[in-house]
C-alpha cells in the first residue's frame, strides 16, 4: 500500500522524537526522485531519505547508504548552499493529508537568520518536495510543474507555493464519530462501506477501510446505507479507537505476508484480522525502520533502472536495429535460392540464340536440364538482343551466387552481435550499484554503441568478482560483467576449474574454484543453481545449465567481451537459487 496520512502520523512523531534540533550537515540528489538529508542529531548522526518516487513516496530515517552522482545536480547545490547547516525546528502535518512541512532555520549569504520550509507532498505519481522561502515563495522543486504539465497548480522557482486543493473528506481526530458515520451512510448511491469509508475519511488507507468493515459488520458483507442501528455503533466504536490509536500513536508497525510466503504485501498501524489465518505479520521496532525494510529492495532495483535508461534505451534500439537487419538479409538469402533457375535460363537462351527474334517479349525452348525435355517460357528485355539476355541471367546467376556467399557471412555477424547485445541486456539488468552501471557503460564506449564521455575518461575502478561458498566449501565466482567474465575464465581461473554458464541462455561466468580438488555432482548443482540465478532465465524453472573444465574453454579472436567456445562439456538442469553463505 502507499503510506497513508495516519501511518504518516505516527511517522512524523517518531521524526520529531530525533530529528527536532538536528542540524543539516549534508545533501544528496541520489537521483531525480529522492533526496537524502544527513542529520547531526543527539541520537548521533541520522539518513533522513524523502522519496517521491511514484510507487514508493515516504519520508523516514534509513539506513542505507544510497549511492550518490559522481556530479552533484544543481538542485542539490542550491540547496546545499541554501539549507546546508540549518537547524530543523519543527515538523508540521497538513491534518492527516499525506505532506509534512520539515522548518529549517539557516543562515542566508549575509549572515542573517532565514525560514526555509521543505514540503513533502505524499501524493503517488503527484509526489514532490518544495522548498520554500519564510515568505511562502518557491525556491525551487525536486519536480517543477509548468503549464504544459498542469493549469490547475504551478510549481515553479518565485511564484507563491499553494497546497493541494483539499479533498471533501474528515479528519477523525477533529471531527466527532457520529458525524463521520453520518457522511459514510449518506454518501450518494449505494456503495461497499469499505468504499464508502475511503471516499469520506481523511488520510485513511484501503486496508485499514477493509479492516473497519470485517471488524464492523463481522465478515459480512453490506453497503454503505444499508448498515442496522447496531453496525452503525459498532463503525462508530472502532472510528473512535482508531482516532485515539492516531492521536496517541500508540499504533504498530506492522508488515503483513501471505502465510507461507516471505515476500511482504502491505503494512499497517493497526492488528489486520480480516485474512484470518491466511495472513501473517511482523512487529517492527520502528515505522522508519518498517518503511527502510518494505521498500528498500523494490527502490534498489527502481533507483539502477532510472540510471541505467540511457543505456537501456540505446542498447534496446540496437537490438530492434540489428533484429530488422537479420530478417532483412534472410529474406534476400531466400531470394538467391533461385540462383541455379538464372543459370539454366542463361544456358537454354545460349543454346538457342538462332531461334530468338530480335525484340521478342519470350521465347518457349526445350529445357534439356528436364528428363522429360518439358517446355520453358523464358521472358526477355525486348530492348536487348538474344545475346545480351542470356548474359543478363549469367550476370544475375553470378550476383545472386557472390550475395548468398556475403549474406550468410553478414547474417551470421549479425547474430553474434545481437546475442552479445542481449548478453549486455542481461548485465544491465542485473547491475546494483553505481560502480557497476559505471563499469558496464565504459563496455558500451568501448564497443561503439555511444559516444565517449570526457568525464569518464578515467577509468572507473573495478569490483571483485562475486563470490559464494557451497555447503561442502567450495568457493565459487561470479561475473558482474562481460569484461569481467573474461578476466575471470581467461586469466583468474585454473585449468582445473570448472566453467559454468547457462545453455543458450546470456548469463554470467561461473567458476568453481577447485584448489586441486575434486568437484563432487552435489557441489556442482549447487554452482549450477548460483549460474542459473545470474542469468537471464533467473525467474524460470528447470534452467539449462552447461559446465566444463576450464582448459576446455577458449575465446576466439576478435570475439565480443564475454563471447567463448567451449568443448566436452556436460548439461545439468537446475532451478536458480543462491546460498546462504555468500559475499561481495
Amino acid at each position: 500500500m502507499a503510506l497513508d496520512g495516519m501511518m504518516l502520523h505516527h511517522v512524523a512523531n517518531e521524526l520529531k522524537t530525533t530529528a527536532l534540533g538536528s542540524r543539516v550537515y549534508q545533501i544528496y540528489l541520489p537521483n531525480r526522485d529522492e533526496i537524502m538529508l544527513l542529520l547531526r542529531t543527539q541520537e548521533g548522526n541520522k539518513r533522513l531519505l524523502i522519496s517521491t518516487r511514484a510507487n514508493s513516496p515516504r519520508i523516514h530515517f534509513t539506513k542505507y547508504n544510497v549511492e550518490n552522482p559522481q556530479t552533484p545536480p544543481m538542485l542539490c547545490m542550491l540547496m546545499r548552499k541554501k539549507l546546508g547547516g540549518g537547524k530543523l525546528v519543527d515538523i508540521r502535518q497538513a491534518g492527516l493529508d499525506r505532506i509534512l512541512s520539515l522548518d529549517f532555520d539557516c543562515t542566508d549569504e549575509l549572515g542573517d537568520k532565514v525560514r526555509i520550509t521543505a514540503v513533502v507532498e505524499i501524493m503517488g505519481k503527484y509526489s514532490n518536495v518544495i522548498f520554500v522561502d519564510g515568505s511562502g515563495i518557491i525556491i525551487d522543486a525536486l519536480k517543477r510543474v509548468d503549464m504544459t504539465m498542469s493549469s490547475q497548480r504551478l510549481v515553479l522557482p518565485n511564484i507563491p507555493y499553494e497546497y493541494p486543493a483539499p479533498q471533501d473528506k474528515l479528519n477523525i481526530l477533529l471531527t466527532d464519530s457520529r458525524e463521520v458515520v453520518d457522511k459514510i451512510t449518506s454518501t450518494p448511491g449505494e456503495k461497499p462501506l469499505n468504499k464508502a469509508i475511503l471516499g469520506a475519511v481523511q488520510g485513511i488507507s484501503p486496508v485499514i477501510c477493509r479492516e473497519l468493515e470485517a471488524r464492523t459488520l463481522g465478515g459480512e458483507s453490506s453497503g454503505n446505507k444499508s448498515l442496522s442501528e447496531n453496525e452503525k455503533q459498532r463503525l462508530q466504536a472502532e472510528i473512535d479507537a482508531l482516532a485515539d490509536t492516531v492521536l496517541t500513536s500508540k499504533g504498530k508497525p506492522l508488515v503483513l505476508y501471505h502465510k507461507g510466503d516471505s515476500k511482504p504485501f502491505d503494512i499497517s498501524f493497526v492488528e489486520i484480522t480480516q485474512y484470518g489465518s491466511l495472513c501473517e505479520s511482523r512487529e517492527f521496532d520502528s515505522f522508519c525502520e518498517l518503511l527502510d525494510s518494505y521498500y528498500i529492495e523494490r527502490d534498489s532495483a527502481d533507483r539502477m533502472r532510472v540510471k541505467a535508461a540511457d543505456l537501456t534505451r540505446v542498447l534496446n534500439n540496437h537490438i530492434n536495429r540489428t533484429t530488422n537487419k537479420i530478417n532483412i538479409q534472410k529474406q534476400e538469402l531466400e531470394n538467391c535460392a533461385d540462383r541455379e533457375q538464372l543459370r539454366i535460363q542463361g544456358d537454354l537462351l545460349q543454346a538457342n540464340l538462332y531461334r530468338i527474334e530480335r525484340g521478342a517479349e519470350s521465347v518457349t525452348v526445350e529445357n534439356f536440364y528436364d528428363e522429360n525435355n518439358a517446355p520453358m517460357e523464358i521472358l526477355l528485355n525486348p530492348a536487348l538482343t538474344p545475346a545480351q539476355n542470356a548474359q543478363k541471367f549469367y550476370k544475375d546467376y553470378n550476383k545472386a551466387k557472390t550475395a548468398q556467399q556475403v549474406l550468410t557471412v553478414q547474417i551470421q555477424k549479425a547474430e553474434e552481435e545481437l546475442l552479445y547485445l542481449e548478453s549486455l541486456k542481461d548485465v544491465l539488468s542485473r547491475v546494483k550499484s553505481e560502480k557497476e552501471l559505471n563499469q558496464v557503460r565504459l563496455e558500451f564506449m568501448e564497443q561503439g554503441y555511444i559516444k565517449k564521455n570526457k568525464s569518464m575518461s578515467k577509468k572507473p575502478s573495478t569490483l571483485p568478482p562475486l563470490e559464494y561458498k557451497t555447503s561442502d566449501g567450495f568457493r565459487v565466482l561470479v561475473g558482474r560483467n562481460n569484461k569481467q567474465n573474461d578476466q575471470l575464465t581467461m586469466k583468474t581461473a585454473s585449468k582445473r576449474d570448472v566453467w559454468l554458464h547457462t545453455k543458450d541462455i546470456p548469463g554470467s561466468h561461473t567458476i568453481i574454484v577447485t584448489d586441486g580438488r575434486e568437484v563432487g555432482e552435489s557441489t556442482v548443482i549447487e554452482a549450477a543453481r548460483i549460474a542459473a540465478y545470474h542469468s537471464k532465465a533467473k525467474d524460470s524453472t528447470n534452467v539449462p545449465v552447461d559446465y566444463t573444465l576450464v582448459k576446455h574453454v577458449s575465446k576466439p579472436n576478435g570475439a565480443k567481451p564475454g563471447m567463448v567456445i567451449f568443448v566436452n562439456n556436460r548439461t545439468v538442469y537446475v532451478d536458480p537459487a543462491l546460498p546462504t553463505d555468500k559475499s561481495e
